[in-house]
């Protein structure tokens, strides 16, 4: 099982662990208009899935303008996707402040189905734990980065050079 920290406190994560050929499990998140998605409406992608506990913090704020300017860069066939609590309207807003556009923001705040399909899902907070999963065009998940402390950033080259491998 995967340990991970939030403020250097351990935290407990609710679900699955996944790893590199599990497939990608199936999920239900609000878009920005409060419609539900789930992993079926990005059937085909070459998805990059940037998990993040909030918007409104600095790491979070980061990594999600570094997928953003990333996206811009991709081709037809490639869905940058971040997930996190926050409610759809703060991530709207948050969008629209920062001026990302090449990132679809999705909430999980109403039952968590994400966090705990994914095993991000951290129990003291009901938070997401920051992670990244790299999904192909059939659905298998090609890379997993749960980062270990929740402060940190990911590994980003990483993680877009094994999006661009697809």
């Amino acid at each position: 099982m995967v340990q991970v920290t939030f403020g250097n406190q351990p935290v407990t994560l609710v679900g699955k662990e996944l790893s590199v050929g599990d497939q990608a499990p199936d999920f239900k998140v609000l878009d920005n208009a409060r419609s539900e998605k789930t992993l079926a409406d990005f059937k085909g992608q070459k998805l990059l899935i940037s998990v993040v506990p909030s918007l409104d913090t600095g790491v979070c704020d980061a990594q999600t303008r570094r997928f953003n300017e990333a996206a811009s860069e991709l081709g037809e066939g490639y869905k940058v996707l971040t997930i996190s609590m926050d409610l759809p309207f703060a991530q709207k807003r948050w969008c629209g402040n920062a001026g990302v556009e090449n990132v679809e923001t999705l909430s999980d705040h109403y039952a968590a189905s994400f966090g705990e399909a994914y095993g991000v899902l951290m129990q003291e907070h009901r938070l997401l734990a920051r992670s990244i999963f790299v999904v192909n065009e059939a659905g298998e998940v090609t890379y997993v980065e749960y980062v270990s402390e929740g402060t940190n950033h990911p590994d980003y080259e990483k993680a877009l050079e094994a999006l661009k491998a697809l």
